[in-house]
């Protein structure tokens, strides 16, 4: 088994390499990263002491009065955990559950309260609480932590006031929001009571402290959410994923998301409101396929395909956001796409927010989803690798065997899933037994010559199953990026040497 040294280093190197450029532009655009007050929420939590199983995190939830959530503003998936941790705390005949919110003025409340009657809707709610104006953050993944507590919860309550841009006052919002903290105890005496506030109040010394000095008898958990210190720590353990973390007696630290995935959110809402047409995802997805290209050691500037692609630098596809569906349709048909791979196209960006097309090299993204785009990174890299400008000229080898389709498509789906896990290790590992009944090369040819060997989702099953070993085998150094780069350029421009590649990786012989 390798060493928590070197599984901290293999599963954190290629999301190192993309975070570099990430943080750059981050540090550029925002100075408020040396603030006394940040700095001691970055110093607080640098170790911790144990990994916890679902049920010991949900002991400790359980046992707890006051949550206290900490929200990275940008990132969706903070919001939609403190969505899913409200709904599993919800439980018939426990204890009811009131909801806290920062990115809400206390001021507000009753604007909060006509929607809570349902006196009025949704788009009416974000126009007078000045969402856009105020907060300026993704409103639909906070909407629905709004309708979740509506839902399953006894109250909703705004715990912010003013100024929220100076950060010399920020301390007096902290009691604020304890003191709001104190009322809601006292209109819901046995409730639970979660509160979603950013992660730079939740430091020992900031909202917690007053927390205790006020409401002593109150059992507070706080749950901070993907610490970069912990994550990176977290990554050296030897079991596949950490879930969560006891940081102390009275914190732990989830992790639903990677440091990589925080910042990029962070930057494209950076980038969103300086711009008044929606942000441009053009630099987060060329962030990503240089992430993979870099922990490949692939040479960009190559004038030679071999071990090196054609030109990388040159191949690099057209990014697209936020096309509608009749753009896309108008592009995909101007571009000879037939019509039932352009279903599958809208099928896959309604499912997952983007997806890359190596007839057109054209990266469609609607909604940024790491792991997603992460994948389509990776297929972008195999398609490049196999020499991209002849395949998008129409030039390439052409064949019509649906073994060998079968086969391509298996490859593309193994190295883009892979590919997604290196740069985004949470992924959920693929099994066996969440696929189909597999032993090895013999059913992969059964299925090639049957006519579910023309279905685009048994290739993708068969893919990620390969795929998730084969990034089994580089978590254990039984391959190297050496191996994985030279995997990436096997196939070449041909689909000849497809089924001999799955054979190979169905058998686990990786060179």
């Amino acid at each position: 088994m390798a060493s928590s040294t070197h599984l901290r280093f293999r599963r954190s190197a290629a999301q190192l390499q993309a975070l570099a450029e990430v943080e750059r532009e981050i540090r550029a655009n925002d100075h408020n990263g040396h603030r006394k007050y940040l700095q001691a929420f970055s110093n607080a939590f640098r170790r911790y002491e144990c990994v916890l199983d679902p049920p010991q995190l949900r002991s400790l939830v359980n046992h707890a009065d006051v949550l206290l959530v900490g929200d990275y503003h940008a990132l969706p998936a903070c919001q939609r955990y403190a969505a899913s941790l409200f709904e599993e705390r919800c439980q018939p005949g426990d204890r009811p559950v009131v909801l806290g919110v920062e990115t809400i003025f206390s001021r507000d409340q009753h604007i909060l309260d006509e929607w809570w009657r349902r006196e009025i809707d949704e788009q009416e709610l974000k126009q007078r609480i000045r969402y856009d104006l105020d907060w300026g953050y993704d409103w639909s993944p906070f909407y629905e932590l709004l309708v979740t507590a509506r839902e399953h919860g006894d109250a909703i309550y705004g715990m912010d006031c003013m100024p929220r841009e100076d950060l010399r006052k920020i301390s007096a919002r902290d009691r604020h929001a304890v003191h709001k903290l104190a009322e809601i105890r006292q209109r819901h005496p046995n409730a639970v009571i979660l509160v979603l506030f950013g992660e730079s109040h939740l430091a020992p010394d900031h909202l917690p402290r007053v927390l205790r000095a006020t409401l002593s008898q109150e059992r507070v958990l706080t749950v901070l959410q993907n610490v970069d210190p912990l994550y990176w720590h977290a990554a050296g353990e030897k079991c596949e994923q950490v879930d969560a973390v006891r940081v102390a007696d009275d914190v732990v630290c989830v992790f639903n998301s990677t440091p990589l995935e925080k910042y990029e959110n962070y930057r494209l809402c950076l980038t969103r409101w300086r711009q008044e047409d929606g942000p441009d995802v053009g630099p987060t997805i060329y962030n990503l396929i240089d992430g993979l290209v870099r922990f490949l050691s692939i040479n960009r500037y190559s004038s030679r395909n071999g071990t090196q692609p054609k030109f990388l630098i040159d191949l690099l596809p057209e990014v697209c956001c936020r096309p509608s569906d009749a753009q896309l349709r108008r592009s995909l048909s101007r571009r000879s796409i037939a019509e039932g791979e352009q279903q599958w196209l809208f099928n896959r960006i309604e499912e997952r927010g983007s997806a890359y097309v190596p007839q057109t090299n054209t990266f469609y993204v609607r909604e940024f989803q790491m792991m997603y785009a992460a994948e389509e990174a990776a297929r972008f890299l195999h398609h490049a690798c196999r020499g991209l400008p002849a395949r998008f000229n129409g030039h390439c080898e052409h064949t019509t065997h649906p073994g060998e389709i079968f086969f391509a498509k298996v490859v593309e789906y193994a190295l883009g899933y892979c590919g997604s896990r290196i740069l985004c290790p949470p992924r959920p590992p693929v099994r066996g037994a969440d696929v189909l009944s597999f032993s090895g090369g013999e059913i992969l040819e059964s299925v090639a010559g049957s006519e579910s060997g023309r279905s685009d989702s048994a290739a993708q099953q068969f893919g990620y199953l390969l795929g998730s070993d084969l990034y089994d085998a580089y978590i254990a150094r039984r391959v190297t990026p050496a191996m994985l780069r030279r995997l990436f350029l096997a196939l070449g421009n041909k689909s000849a040497g497809a089924k001999q590649l799955c054979l190979q990786l169905a058998a686990k012989e990786y060179k």
